[in-house]
């Protein structure tokens, strides 16, 4: 493999990752960030987000001189190679991708580039925005040199970020010319992938496919978990036999309270919006975007038809973050849950090994005054001592590995909601604890000493 000079704008979960895993391969990398207490973060050595094993491959890359961070994007676009675009595309309030970060690059690479360079764009863009950027700098380069574009999408998924870096599933390359395709060849010649090389749209196309296709999955799985609880059916059961199925698959059906994150929601909808700019209407994603935005509510639903009103119940949370591994908390279910529970005036006890920072900044803004209290717990016991209602919300290796005999003996009033399906209906029942335990797309099990 012959070692490219590498730049990277954006050190978010795409931009930190690819620069770290392509210095990891050997290339030398500058990553660029517009935020000055970030890169300073990064030159120490620390990653600003929570990722297993990133930590670890940022100091070796740093380590080994390959690996630096500048806020200086000018400087890192200057004699690069490769520059990667890996900045954030975030909805806007129609549901549209806004592409303001991705062409702020742009624009500054077109200024500073000084020779020929391939443009990689791995942000999540809607289809034919690569063109767009190969236009605009062709028409506003302050050199005279060659800039060509290539669409790499990224598939990561976050706490497992690394892994799917350097293992992925397919590294998908999109040119419209030999000379890009010939160069991403070469940065990529030593990960362990299978290489998709198609046009620009195409790659493009397969980014929002993917990902409102893993969507639709998880919204079918979790509608039909929701008609199993009223005709009697376990959706564990129905997941199980669905999944033999090879055209199906058993990745994907697992029910719960809805999808979160940085990928599914905004692509979800940032498609939808595309769609419908240019007069096609996709029904199965826009009932997909539907569905998940009732499933964030079906614990709450539950909680009420235990309680009338929740004012002065003490309720346990389990896991704030949208997932296990991570402390992202983009379209968490627990960012709905939450702050409804406190304006109807429940004191909430809630605990998150990782995502508990994060959560409380982003709480802060969102509180009115007469709502409950929120007290944030350093462990589980701590949670439940003394809670009338438990809310599980991220299934947490600690939450699965806990004994049903916790919620029993902690508990004020043991009624655990599992939003994650963390435990089995009979594990529950053979555990002996005396609680009432209701999971999604499950029959409830009711251990309780009745009166």
């Amino acid at each position: 493999m012959s070692a490219k000079k590498i730049a990277v704008a954006g050190t978010g979960y795409v931009g930190l990752v690819t620069g770290v895993c392509l210095a990891h391969h050997g290339h030398r990398v500058t990553c660029v960030d517009v935020d000055e207490a970030k890169i300073a973060c990064l030159k120490a050595g620390k990653s600003p987000i929570y990722e297993p094993g990133l930590t670890e491959l940022l100091q070796q890359g740093i380590e080994a001189g390959r690996l630096q961070f500048t806020t200086d994007g000018a400087a890192a676009y200057r004699d690069a190679e490769v520059i990667f675009i890996g900045v954030g595309t975030p909805e806007r309030e129609d549901g549209s991708a806004n592409l303001d970060y991705v062409f702020g690059v742009v624009r500054e690479i077109a200024a500073s580039a000084g020779r020929d360079c391939v443009v990689v764009v791995k942000s999540t863009v809607p289809i034919g925005t690569n063109d767009e950027v190969e236009r605009y700098l062709a028409g506003h380069r302050a050199n005279p040199v060659k800039l060509e574009v290539a669409s790499n999408p990224e598939f990561l998924a976050q706490g497992t970020a690394v892994r799917d870096t350097l293992h992925a599933s397919r590294i998908v390359i999109g040119t419209e010319a030999e000379r890009p395709r010939r160069v991403l060849e070469e940065v990529y010649a030593d990960f362990d992938a299978p290489k998709l090389f198609t046009g620009r749209r195409s790659a493009e196309m397969i980014k929002y496919a993917s990902n409102d296709f893993l969507a639709l999955k998880i919204s079918y799985i979790n509608e039909i978990a929701n008609l199993c609880e009223t005709v009697g059916a376990d959706v564990d059961e129905v997941a199980a036999g669905m999944g033999y199925d090879r055209r199906i698959g058993r990745h994907f059906l697992r029910a719960g309270i809805g999808y979160g994150g940085s990928c599914f929601p905004k692509d979800t909808k940032a498609l939808d919006s595309f769609a419908a700019i240019r007069g096609t209407r996709l029904k199965t994603v826009a009932a997909t975007i539907e569905v998940n935005e009732g499933q964030k509510r079906r614990l709450l639903e539950k909680a009420r038809a235990h309680y009338k009103s929740l004012a002065g119940v003490t309720v346990a949370v389990l896991g704030l973050a949208f997932k296990p591994g991570t402390d992202d908390l983009r379209e968490a279910p627990s960012l709905l849950c939450v702050p409804r529970l406190l304006a109807e005036g429940a004191q909430v006890r809630a605990w998150d090994p990782v995502a508990r920072q994060n959560f409380a900044r982003r709480l802060a803004g969102m509180q009115c005054p007469g709502c409950g209290e929120i007290t944030y717990c350093d462990s589980i016991e701590e949670t439940l001592t003394g809670a009338e209602l438990c809310l599980i919300l991220t299934e947490w290796p600690e939450v699965c590995a806990l004994d049903p005999q916790l919620f029993a003996k902690a508990m004020r009033a043991p009624i655990v909601l599992d939003g994650r399906n963390c435990f089995a209906p009979k594990a529950v029942r053979d555990s002996g604890a005396k609680l009432l335990y209701e999971s999604i797309g499950r029959a409830p099990v009711d251990t309780r000493e009745k009166a």
